[in-house]
């Protein structure tokens, strides 16, 4: 058993997923903590005690990332843990920046959560996000890619090999709650979004491509809403806004779909895909980051072009229920061979210990060693 502080920017949208999943597992086999901001965080949701969770003020704004540093540097010293898990950019600056000029520190396990480096921006701009990842990493006994895509992409970014892994998200089985929230139009074909309404999600490309082509025989519901900015979108007539949607519901509003569409422009795994194959529904998916590694075109979801938006029209167009009915079955069974939780918390479980084992040195291990 160890001591373990879990630290994340805010948590809502896939990484609640993802902490609510390593938090249940690990609360049976270690001393649990968490750190969250106040902003954007589904707090209720989380499976850890109250008394284990800490949250503090913040917003995305440079008056209060000192603050939040702080708060950081207060926390470690108070519970002293034997890791420090870091989730998602931010907060791995706010950690890895406190423990740049300190000899003695924590092991620290960090997962972006999605490389910023592979945001749709500048050049320049990749290249400052890679070079402070790069320095970063001097103090990070082991980084957790979540994808293949990821990790080749963080060595051509000049990460270290022998730090990185492969550990692929994964969800537990879904609820047998089968009590729908919606009834649909059983002849016409539902889609379902979930997701931020944002650039990254693609919710922008998507919104268009309904508006030009109007799919008077499809039904697209949008639950999700806006996380850090506010914006104003012209929505199409077919479409349903539901708005968020605790974590613990997300499975019914998927099952009450015949499918579920991820247009993400970038995506660092994309969690909602996951879930619905769980659910027995197919996946419509960009290109882009690690999609293609969780949907095979014509076989559990279809994969469009992101820079050809009538491919995905074409593929809207085309969608008969009882084809994404069979992918659906297909879908389950690769679900359960590649992207159960169990697999991901084992995993994660043989990082800690390894790390704890050669901790003080250098950290050797291999991706091939965990995928």
């Amino acid at each position: 058993m160890a001591r373990i502080l879990h630290i994340s920017e805010f948590t809502k949208g896939g990484i609640e997923t993802h902490l609510h999943e390593v938090l249940k597992y690990q609360c049976d086999n270690h001393d649990i903590y968490l750190m969250a901001s106040q902003q954007d965080s589904n707090l209720d949701s989380l499976a850890i005690d109250p008394d284990r969770l800490h949250i503090y003020p913040y917003k995305r704004s440079p008056k209060y990332f000192i603050k939040t540093m702080q708060c950081i540097q207060r926390m470690i010293k108070e519970i002293n843990p034997e890791i420090v898990h870091v989730h998602g950019t931010f907060a791995g600056f706010f950690l890895r920046t406190l423990f740049l000029l300190k000899r003695k520190r924590p092991i620290v396990i960090y997962c972006s959560h999605g490389w910023a480096f592979l945001m749709d921006t500048q050049p320049w701009k990749k290249k400052v996000f890679a070079g402070i990842e790069r320095l970063l990493s001097l103090r990070t006994d082991c980084i957790i890619n979540i994808s293949q895509y990821e990790y080749q992409m963080s060595m051509n970014y000049g990460l270290s090999s022998k730090k990185s892994v492969v550990v692929y998200n994964g969800v537990s089985d879904a609820p047998d709650n089968h009590l729908l929230p919606f009834n649909v139009n059983k002849d016409k074909i539902n889609l379902l979004y979930v997701g931020r309404f944002d650039r990254q999600k693609g919710f922008d490309l998507l919104l268009e491509v309904f508006n030009d082509h109007q799919f008077m025989e499809v039904t697209l519901y949008l639950v999700g809403d806006t996380v850090l900015k506010e914006f104003d979108y012209d929505y199409p007539s077919n479409a349903v806004k539901i708005g968020w949607v605790d974590n613990s519901e997300i499975d019914r509003y998927i099952r009450a779909c015949d499918a579920v569409i991820v247009p993400s422009r970038w995506e660092g795994f994309g969690i909602v895909a996951i879930e619905a194959l769980r659910n027995k529904k197919p996946v419509i998916a960009s290109n882009r980051g690690a999609l293609p590694e969780i949907i095979q075109h014509g076989v559990n979801g279809y994969i469009f072009d992101f820079d050809n938006k009538e491919e995905l029209a074409n593929i809207i167009q085309g969608l008969n229920k009882n084809k994404l009915e069979m992918m659906g079955e297909t879908g389950e069974k690769i679900f359960y061979e590649k992207f159960h939780s169990d697999k991901m918390n084992k995993q994660i479980e043989r990082i800690y210990a390894d790390a704890l084992k050669k901790q003080g040195d250098l950290y050797p291990v291999t991706v091939n060693k965990y995928v």
